[in-house]
């Protein structure tokens, strides 16, 4: 087969969809054998890396680069041409990755990864420009996918929700995994831990932005700092997001702004560390189409408090402590409870290390290739008018 695979997301700053992609098609290449693949730097006109494929190539002697764009006109062009298949080499498959989608294919098998809609789910946890987009291209998926690659069972279920008319047997679960395929990676200590002692900062990882709820994690770790002596400090690892322009104000006003480190976009290494020794990793995320930090923080040992909620049980199983994301008072005593509770901790750390293992790129490249196997002899879905 000849596979053309959406790798626009997968440069520099990449976040959860870039980080799924580029690990699938890094484990697909990897088993693959007998297909060809053609790797798109620039997907659809909504999304694209001017820098890719520079600043992070795979090297596949069965693989390509296809066309590359340098703005939104130039790519809108090349897109939405009506032969654009002839223009990508008439491939078998064209799996796209980061919600955009081509709605002209005539014969290439179109497979879709949807994530999630939680910009669907709350106005407020985005921009109204990337709300409009996501959506759209998630619309358009339902009307011309062939097969959509789900990546939780909470996901496939919203989508049939919102989408009833999309069949049910053309969406199929595949898990992400971690990015890290070494468990026993060191990692290197971020500049901003400097003076923080090994083992005694809780950590939370990902964009600083509403859904991921670090206002109220702020809240929740001022009322446990109040009822502390020595409270150990709050590490946020992650970009600034939108929407969040005035949180640093909210941790002046909770009197915490001394105790919470904000480490910013850190490096694989960083994050490493990060996860190896923190206290424990703190998740309390409104909702989530998998919830990768979860899973990686697992990986390395650290303790896990998270949201019960959308997709994170199927991450975590029994391993991590599951609360509601918005009950301020439990994330209190939970943080109460284990901080200072070496044995707990301990305890919790073996079982996320077990549950972390649970999930591999492998298995899940491999449930890929059988997907586009599956799609490449099954006849075109009839997209819907």
């Amino acid at each position: 087969m000849h596979i053309a695979f959406d790798i626009s997301q997968t440069g520099s700053g990449k976040a959860g969809c870039g980080y799924f992609a580029h690990a699938m098609i890094e484990a697909v290449l990897e088993l693959s054998s007998g297909n060809h693949f053609s790797l798109l730097p620039s997907f659809g006109d909504f999304w694209f890396d001017t820098n890719m494929p520079v600043h992070n190539p795979y090297k596949n002697r069965h693989s390509h680069y296809g066309p590359r764009h340098h703005s939104h006109e130039e790519a809108g062009h090349f897109w939405k041409q009506p032969n654009v298949e002839a223009a990508l080499g008439n491939s078998d498959i064209i799996h796209s990755n980061n919600f955009w989608c081509p709605t002209q294919l005539q014969s290439s098998r179109l497979i879709y990864t949807f994530y999630d809609m939680a910009f669907a789910v709350n106005p407020e946890w985005t921009t109204e420009t990337n709300r409009v987009n996501c959506f759209e291209g998630v619309f358009r998926s339902s009307i011309v996918a062939d097969w959509v690659v789900a990546i939780s069972k909470a996901s496939r279920a919203h989508y049939l929700e919102v989408f009833p008319h999309f069949p049910e047997d053309r969406i199929r679960v595949i898990y992400p995994c971690s990015r890290f395929s070494d468990s026993f990676r060191k990692g290197k200590r971020p500049e901003a831990l400097e003076k923080i002692p090994t083992g005694e900062f809780w950590l939370n990882v990902g964009t600083i932005e509403p859904r991921k709820n670090q206002y109220h994690l702020a809240e929740a770790y001022a009322g446990y700092a109040q009822r502390v002596k020595y409270p150990m400090p709050l590490v946020l690892a992650g970009g600034k997001g939108w929407l969040m322009d005035g949180f640093l104000n909210h941790l002046r006003k909770l009197g915490i702004a001394d105790s919470i480190i904000m480490a910013g976009y850190v490096s694989d290494d960083e994050l490493i560390w990060l996860y190896r020794n923190c206290y424990a990793n703190l998740y309390p995320s409104l909702f989530e189409g998998f919830g990768l930090p979860v899973l990686e923080g697992m990986q390395f040992g650290a303790p896990t408090i998270t949201s019960k909620t959308t997709s994170i049980p199927e991450v975590a199983g029994d391993a991590a402590l599951l609360l509601d994301p918005k009950d301020y008072e439990s994330w209190v005593e939970a943080l109460l409870c284990i901080g200072g509770n070496w044995k707990l901790r301990n305890e919790m750390s073996k079982s996320a290390r077990n549950r972390a293992k649970k999930f591999n790129w492998e298995q899940s490249a491999t449930a890929l290739l059988q997907l586009y196997n599956e799609a490449f002899a099954s006849p075109k879905r009839k997209a819907i008018e």
